[in-house]
């Protein structure tokens, strides 16, 4: 640490003590849902990238915000269950540092080290006992001692919400794959197959033959579930061998178990135990049975299991099992991968672009070299990779999985795996060997159910694993213990041994009092990485990507969902975990649907076509890499790398990702305006077409209106010509204008008979057909009055009836008399006028009409109309 020391030294403290409290900052979208703040520190110092900030503890992880962002910084927060171990140190001091620097006094530090390969350091200012606080919350909540402490636990959110329960999703995920009663399958050639030769058994249902397995698994339909139980006898914790996964074209299967109790003479058999291995071999043709190679994939080292004899365990005969081969695989235990896994942190951190340390790689050594200092530095980065063994175990375990998938493809035999236990190196191969055979298992959907299937189901130890608490069914149902030896593998018959309820750690003094016990391992990230490395190999076979691969890492690693809490099926149904707490699988569903194919969990390059079948990879090719982006992306910052803006961005794949992600955004949006326009041009369209018919039917009225009017017109003159024939005169007048502007004098309202004859009232373009005006306020009235001027002789009439009919009128002696008297000769010559009762009817009498002057000279008549539209009388 002393890089550390002298970058202390020459800190100025000063900068970041007048930091703001965390009352001030805006924590509302930052804080979950039931997240409270326990402790707070100010004016803290990330030392990794030299940061000032506040530092907060909650009850679900630690947040650091930076001082002048205000802003959550990534790397310095972190999950309490993700936290591995936390230490207090005592940076060294220079020794290129003056003497009168001895006596400053030392500044306090914190260090976190994570389940998720970081490492990060924050520096406290001295005299403030802020790093006490810090230190003492961290270690009243990082272990919780009973299970309902955990943060999943405190949630109001309703549990797994539109989520089927687990034991529901297995058994469609068992009929899937085997058929069974009324189930039905398709087969390589596309048709239909149901195959009656498994069965679901509930052997298991209490739990009470095997604690650590579902209550429901497959075996073959021609054994008993007493024959299972009695098989369960001879195997470690009564893990029986049961079907995991079946070919659906040569009908293989891929079966799991635990080792087999054969005791210290290595010379026990059981009858029940080889009748159930043996019938996973026996394949049905045409009605006869026919015998399959067995293999049975042991995938512990020779010498290990041999050792496991002497408590009790071991491994199978192949003179025992008929047609088998046994095989070793050569997989270390979880005591190794957790050393590698250690390892191969403190390779990044110290090699990193920057470390916990504070100071780069790119500035160590005086800056004499690049990675980490001069040429033996860099030798030395190369020896301490290949130390750490990592990459060495994951080759196994994917050549593993690779040589049981091809066994079962291509040469159609059965593989039964098991280790010691069966729930740890065995679900690693299983369920890697799953993903290899059946294209289903590389989807959203399949990965879903090979995790629940393989790993949830069959009772891998999550608990154990994380450090976490689990349920203890033992005990009482309120008191919850943490599961797991001290020292060394625990045999297949022995005990489990119990840490006491009140302990964080083991009991041996090189740990330190936040330290995990010793049955922590990360096989599940171990996977994962294997799973990842196969996305390398075949980026077009997933549906997911590595960001989804690094997300679901960090949920199981956090402890935030139930899924993943506890150790088997059993305990999770006791500790009510569905009902109580939120479910990992809805969480990641949420996200992708809020986002649609552009999330970054997508892989953009998948094709289900291309890889419709198995994949078999070849043993060169499965030689591993670092997976930059778990294993990389808090030792190596954005600005040390080009291509990543961000920490995030190392999840979310390499820069050639990056940039087809951008690419395909920008399609995504391109789309969505090329069809808001379409949806333009659809509206535009359908207005034109609108208005063109509105147009249409204004032409059509127009036409309608015209010849109306020219009928109108018409009708008038021949009108005004009859009545002008009798020696009247007719007179239009507008009552509104008469009202205005009063009444006009008769000699400016006659008009010349002549000239008036060939004027008519105006027909607007509104008039209907039934000859209704567009303005029905309009009122004018119609006067008709005997012409004095006219020259009409006394015995016109009779002279025109004489004229015209050749004798005179016969009605009476005096000749005739009309208008005083009715004449039946006048109606003949008025033969082509026709009357309009309707507008007859509606005619009103003028009140003017009963005036003096109108009673002593009725020769004049004035009739006004009010209402009719068309004006003629």
């Amino acid at each position: 640490m002393e890089g550390v020391s002298s970058w202390l030294d020459g800190h100025d403290w000063t900068s970041v003590e007048s930091g703001s409290p965390a009352s001030s900052h805006c924590l509302d979208g930052i804080l979950l849902q039931s997240e409270d703040i326990i402790a707070e520190g100010r004016a803290v110092v990330l030392v990794n990238i030299d940061a000032p900030g506040t530092l907060l503890v909650t009850n679900f992880r630690l947040i650091f915000i930076g001082e002048g962002s205000k802003q959550v910084i990534g790397l310095g927060t972190i999950p309490l269950a993700t936290i591995e171990k936390l230490s207090k140190q005592q940076p060294l001091r220079s020794s290129s540092a003056p003497r009168t620097r001895d006596r400053a006094p030392l500044r306090r530090l914190l260090q976190i080290v994570g389940k998720d390969m970081r490492v990060c350091v924050f520096g406290f200012r001295p005299h403030s006992k802020q790093r006490r606080s810090i230190y003492d919350a961290l270690l009243r909540v990082i272990r919780p001692l009973r299970l309902w402490d955990m943060f999943a636990f405190s949630s109001h959110v309703p549990a797994f919400v539109g989520q089927t329960d687990a034991q529901s999703r297995l058994r469609s995920e068992y009929l899937r794959i085997i058929g069974g009663t009324g189930a039905t399958r398709l087969n390589g050639s596309g048709s239909l197959k149901l195959d009656i030769h498994y069965r679901l058994s509930d052997a298991n249902a209490d739990y009470t033959m095997c604690p650590t397995y579902p209550s429901l698994f497959v075996v073959p339909a021609s054994v008993s579930d007493d024959e299972v139980q009695q098989a369960a006898i001879f195997r470690a914790r009564g893990r029986v061998p049961v079907l995991c996964w079946l070919h659906p074209e040569n009908g293989a299967v891929l079966v799991r178990s635990s080792q087999p109790l054969i005791g210290i003479m290595m010379n026990s058999r059981s009858n029940a135990d080889e009748k159930l291995v043996a019938t996973f071999c026996t394949s049905i043709s045409q009605k006869h049975f026919q015998r399959r190679k067995l293999y049975i994939a042991d995938a512990r080292p020779r010498k290990n299991a041999l050792a496991n004899g002497a408590m009790g365990g071991g491994s199978e005969s192949s003179a025992n099992y008929f047609h088998s081969e046994v095989v070793f695989l050569g997989i270390d235990n979880i005591h190794a991968m957790r050393d590698s896994l250690g390892r191969l942190r403190d390779y990044v951190d110290v090699h990193g672009a920057a470390s916990s340390d504070g100071s780069s790689s790119l500035l160590r050594s005086g800056g004499w070299g690049w990675g980490g200092g001069n040429l033996s530095s860099m030798t030395a980065a190369v020896s301490a990779l290949g130390d750490s063994g990592w990459l060495m175990h994951a080759h196994g375990i994917l050549a593993g999985a690779a040589w049981i998938a091809a066994r079962i493809s291509l040469e159609g035999a059965s593989v039964l795996v098991h280790c010691s236990d069966g729930w740890d190196r065995t679900t690693q191969l299983i369920s890697l060997a799953g993903l290899m055979l059946d294209p289903y298992y590389r989807t959203f959907q399949g990965f879903q159910a090979l995790v629940e299937k393989d790993w949830l189901a069959f009772g891998h130890p999550f608990a154990d694993r994380l450090a976490m608490p689990t349920f203890s069914g033992s005990c009482n149902p309120t008191v919850e213990v943490f599961r797991g030896s001290l020292s060394g593998s625990v045999g297949p018959s022995s005990p489990i041994r119990t840490a006491p309820a009140s302990s964080f750690t083991s009991s041996t003094s090189s740990q330190s009092p936040g330290a995990v016990s010793s049955n922590y391992s990360p096989i599940f990230v171990q996977w994962v990485d294997c799973v990842a490395q196969l996305l390398r190999l075949y980026p077009r076979a997933f549906e997911f990507s590595s960001a989804y691969l690094v997300e679901l890492l960090d949920c199981v690693l956090s402890c935030r969902f139930g899924n993943f809490l506890c150790n088997s099926e059993k305990e999770r149904l006791q500790a009510g975990v569905s009902k109580a707490c939120e479910c990992v699988w809805k969480h990641l569903d949420d996200q992708r649907s809020l986002v649609g194919p552009e999330h970054d969990h997508f892989n953009l390059f998948y094709n289900s076509e291309l890889h419709s079948g198995a994949l078999l990879p070849p043993a060169a090719t499965l030689a591993p890499i670092l997976w930059p982006q778990f294993h990389l992306r808090w030792a190596c910052p954005s600005d040390m790398l080009t291509g990543y803006s961000t920490p995030t961005a190392w999840a979310q794949g390499g820069e050639l990702e990056m940039q087809a992600r951008l690419l395909a955004r920008r399609i995504t949006s391109m789309e969505l305006g090329k069809e808001s326009a379409e949806e333009k041009v659809k509206d535009l369209v359908s207005g034109v077409q609108s208005m063109t018919q509105q147009l249409q039917a204004e032409k059509e009225a127009r036409k309608s209106a015209v010849a109306f009017a020219a009928r109108a017109h018409k009708e008038a003159a021949a009108l005004r010509r009859a009545v002008e024939t009798l020696g009247c005169k007719i007179r239009f007048t507008n009552l509104k204008s008469s009202m205005s502007q009063g009444e006009a004098s008769d000699e400016d309202t006659e008009i010349n008979d002549r000239e008036k004859a060939s004027e008519l009232p105006t027909i607007d373009q509104g008039a209907t057909n039934d000859g209704s005006s567009f303005d029905e306020q309009d009122q004018f009235s119609v006067s008709v009055s005997l012409d004095s001027e006219a020259d009409i002789p006394a015995n016109h009439f009779r002279k025109t009836c004489q004229q015209e009919y050749g004798t005179s009128c016969s009605k009476n002696r005096e000749g005739c008399k009309w208008p005083q008297n009715g004449c039946s000769r006048m109606g003949s010559g008025l033969l082509g006028l026709r009357a309009n009762f309707d507008a007859l009817e509606q005619l009103s009498i003028l009140d003017s009409y009963f005036d003096v002057e109108h009673v002593q000279n009725p020769s004049t008549y004035s009739y006004h109309n009010k209402s009719h539209p068309s004006g003629v009388t």
